[in-house]
């Protein structure tokens, strides 16, 4: 759409005013007429067209106009919004709003459509998709084009080309036989030709008269085509049924083996309905069942808790380094398999609580040579919160994250499987699907659990083309000749599916009837399951019901069902989620302070243990399971793990013993004075690496083991070896062979290590994808819609004529004397002037100001363009002239 087509001022007839009563005649004036509140309402709508800032009206509308804009409105309209824009492209143009509704209604009383229409009317006009008064509606011509039908292309709506546009190009003779063979007379000429074909086929007595001599085959095949696909294949030799609607007009070839059911007639044969089944409302989203919102809450409240445990549980595995990052950025599928198995999870859970922690910048890369995952400081910090607000970071993170982990194990567009933690996850949908699926969740009673099929119809039809470019159904017809001996009438379809004309009536195939499933409608449904899918196992819902605390977390309310249009807002989400969490907090287990110790070398943990006491028990025994109550297991291993830390018997005898509401058992105390009996009699260093011993005699059973023959060790002194290998592998291979020996440092000193000890640089959370601009604000779009109006004040003063020829930039050309003195003048006077300045950079524009200093080669005065006050200087003011009308 051009300029011209928006404002076309030379089309204005003399002594008619712009704006008058007869409505606008462009899209540009119809934008003019609107108030402040309806051009927020548009940008706020379509916030693309702020990219930057339009100068005027005029460049708002053809912005408004352009094709990427356009099929982005569309992607937005629900179900019957579209339908009614769908309906206006195979209307006439301008369209009447009686003619409209007789498309949804045929002349018949629907008191639902009848009352749906003028609000999707009214939404349509406000997105500009539609402009003009109800009585000359008009659809923008870029939407137009992507829904009305052509002959190459069937309309959404099942319709095909118009009389005049399928009989484009025919010859003159065969219209005459073509108006001969449906009963009327001849013409002159072939446009009356066809519009006498046009009027028969739009006369219902007229054509339910021809119809009435149409035999039952052709009726038959008309049956199967009123609907659409319009189009079909036939062949050279066409059935009595087939030849009979085709001589009358009733089908129009648009190629040598290609028909099409024109518009008016399939028209005729639905009544006048453009679509088979309007959708004005809305589906409802059904109850599955309704709980107590205290059960609800409850069961929410511990699949919380289990939520934020099972990041911590993951990170904490973590400590010492995670799995190592793929060439090609992400995590190897044998690592996701370990990190589900030691979750016991199913890989596509794992794949979510690993993308829930980075997304929520608790795990990142490392960044070293050997690149590996590795939880981040920001991971401490987090430690060190209530679980309330723990979780309440996590939820948040969710809710605004892109990145999709239930693309993990597909494949992207180029065959390569998509890994967890790696590139190519992010859809941009993602966060505004999953506040839809809340939103339609918090608008039933509070503990009512939706039906998902239910709430998936809703989506549709709030979105039915989501991704799609047009909602159109293609077809590209396709002949095939029937060899000899077979019967001419039957054709195979395109698609190899049964096409709208019957093979008994003799008649062709249709080409493609339905499309097949658009991969982003269907990505859009994938993304709402797994929103519902990860919602329960965060803890945002509980047995399918909405918590409070999410309701919270979303601004909602909290006792009763949202309105059907909630989204939330009206507070910070740092608000937001401080509520959530207290909220949450009082349904939380308590932690506790000790533990249970068994004969066995186990120790049972009643419930959540307490920080402290929970990072010290995790170092010095392993956890054996986990559910209710956590059960740990002392084992050699994890004692000496935990006097590696620095602690020693004394200290651990004295913890078990602060901590246990049992006497510490026998065989656990021997386990604890046995390794430490043991532990850090050996000394390892840096020679390259040395083992130290007070006991000669052990370090000769040492070099007499044969299994020590790797470590390539040779006595230096009577209480010293020496090693061919670093520190680290002296130390597990002595460990392998049943010794217990300990590092020490450069001084002597025995080194103490922390399980915790392996932390990433810090590193910020992966930033959302957004899915095109951001929504703007309330200060945004007031600024904006000022600098549009005060643009297109300026594009549309009325300027005296020059006494000078006008250049081709549209500005007199004025001499640096004559602009000196008309700037002067209008400082004195108090008027506007309209002025061509070239800025610095040599980009030309044209500005309305009224000059009220001229001073020192500068002009100071109030921008009406810019609406604000600003300097010029005169040697870069390259035309002035004074405004007609100096109200400005």
């Amino acid at each position: 759409m051009g300029i011209g087509e928006l404002d076309r001022e030379a089309h204005v007839p003399e002594g008619r005013p712009k704006g008058t009563a007869a409505g606008p005649r462009t899209l540009a004036e119809a934008l003019r007429a609107r108030g402040d509140d309806g051009l927020a309402a548009l940008l706020r709508a379509r916030p693309d067209l702020l990219g930057p800032v339009p100068n005027d009206l005029t460049q708002l509308a053809t912005r408004a106009g352009t094709r990427a804009s356009v099929v982005r409105a569309l992607e937005r309209l629900d179900r019957f919004s579209l339908q009614v824009a769908e309906a206006l492209a195979v209307a006439p143009d301008p369209a009447p709003y009686p003619v409209l509704l007789d498309l949804f209604t045929g002349g018949r009383e629907e008191p639902e459509t009848e009352a749906a229409l003028p609000g999707a009317v009214a939404l349509l006009r406000e997105q500009a998709l539609v402009w003009g008064e109800d009585d000359r509606l008009r659809l923008v011509r870029t939407a137009r084009e992507l829904l009305a039908p052509s002959p190459q292309h069937p309309s959404p709506t099942g319709l095909g080309p118009t009389v005049a546009e399928a009989t484009a190009g025919m010859s003159p003779g065969r219209l005459q036989e073509i108006v001969a063979a449906a009963g009327l007379p001849s013409t002159h000429d072939p446009v009356s030709a066809v519009a006498a074909l046009t009027g028969l086929f739009t006369d219902r007595e007229r054509m339910g008269a021809l119809l009435d001599t149409a035999p039952p085959e052709a009726l038959a095949v008309l049956d199967r085509l009123v609907w659409g696909p319009p189009y079909g294949e036939v062949t050279a030799r066409p059935t009595a049924p087939v030849g009979w609607l085709r001589d009358r007009g009733l089908l129009l070839p648009v190629s040598p083996r290609t028909m099409v059911l024109p518009r008016e007639v399939a028209l005729h044969l639905r009544g006048g309905r453009a679509h088979r089944a309007p959708e004005p409302r809305a589906p409802e989203v059904g109850v599955v069942r309704a709980y107590r919102p205290q059960v609800v809450d409850s069961a929410a409240a511990g699949q919380a808790y289990a939520a934020v445990a099972t990041v911590e549980e993951l990170l904490k595995s973590w400590d010492h380094g995670g799995p190592a990052v793929l060439r090609a950025g992400g995590l190897a599928v044998r690592d996701l398999k370990r990190t589900a198995a030691a979750l016991d999870v199913p890989e596509p859970v794992a794949a979510f609580w690993l993308e829930l922690a980075y997304g929520a910048g608790l795990l990142a890369s490392d960044g070293e040579a050997d690149e590996r995952y590795a939880p981040t400081p920001a991971y401490d910090d987090w430690l060190d919160q209530p679980p309330a607000e723990r979780w309440a970071r996590l939820a948040g993170a969710w809710l605004k994250a892109t990145r999709t982990p239930g693309l993990v194990g597909g494949q992207d567009a180029k065959g390569r499987t998509l890994s967890a933690l790696g590139p190519d996850l992010d859809r941009a949908a993602a966060p505004e699907v999953r506040h839809r699926v809340l939103a339609l969740l918090a608008t039933l009673p509070p503990g009512a659990a939706a039906d998902p099929e239910t709430l998936l119809a809703r989506l549709r039809w709030e979105r039915p083309t989501r991704g799609t470019t047009t909602a159109r159904s293609t077809s590209a017809p396709a002949a095939s000749v029937p060899a000899p001996g077979t019967d001419a009438g039957t054709t195979r379809a395109e698609t190899g599916a049964a096409g709208p004309w019957a093979s008994e009536a003799g008649a062709a195939r249709g080409t493609g009837g339905t499309s097949a499933p658009r991969p982003a409608a269907d990505l859009r449904e994938r993304l709402a399951r797994w929103a519902l899918r990860d919602a329960e196992l965060l803890g945002i819902t509980g047995r399918g019901a909405l918590s409070t605390a999410a309701r919270a977390l979303l601004n909602l309310p909290l006792d009763a069902p949202a309105g059907p249009a909630a989204e939330g807002g009206g507070v910070e989400p740092e608000v937001a989620a401080e509520r959530a969490a207290e909220l949450l907090e009082p349904l939380l287990p308590r932690p506790v302070d000790h533990v249970l110790l068994q004969a066995d070398l186990t120790a049972v943990a009643p419930g959540p243990l307490l920080r402290p006491l929970a990072d010290a028990l995790a170092v010095l025994a392993d956890v054996e399971s986990k559910g209710g109550a956590t059960v740990y297991r002392f084992t050699p291993g994890s004692v000496r793990r935990a006097l590696d830390t620095g602690r020693s018997a004394s200290d651990l005898h004295a913890f078990l013993a602060a901590h246990a509401r049992t006497p510490v058992p026998q065989p656990l105390a021997y386990l604890i004075d046995d390794v430490a009996r043991k532990h850090g009699h050996l000394r390892i260093g840096a020679a390259s690496a040395y083992v130290r011993c007070d006991d000669d005699a052990l370090l000769g059973e040492i070099l007499a083991d044969r299994r020590s023959a790797p470590l390539r060790l040779r006595r230096l002194a009577p209480t010293v070896l020496a090693a061919q290998t670093d520190p680290s592998s002296l130390l597990d291979g002595l460990r392998s062979m049943g010794y217990a020996p300990a590092a020490e440092s450069a001084e002597g000193d025995v080194m103490i290590s922390r399980a915790d000890a392996h932390r990433t640089p810090p590193r910020t959370p992966p930033a959302p994808v957004p899915d095109g601009p951001p929504a703007p604000d309330a200060t945004l779009l007031k600024a904006a819609v000022h600098a549009i109006r005060a643009g297109d004040h300026a594009a549309t003063a009325v300027r005296k004529e020059p006494a000078v020829p006008v250049t081709t930039g549209g500005l007199p050309r004025t001499s640096a004397a004559e602009t000196l003195a008309t700037v002067q003048a209008a400082v004195m006077t108090g008027s506007a002037v309209w002025i061509g300045y070239v800025n610095a950079e040599g980009a030309a524009s044209q500005r309305v100001i009224a000059p009220v200093r001229v001073e020192g080669g500068f002009v100071t005065g109030y921008d009406h363009t810019a609406d604000e006050v600003r300097t010029y200087p005169l040697h870069r003011i390259t035309g002035v002239a004074e405004l007609a009308d100096e109200e400005v």
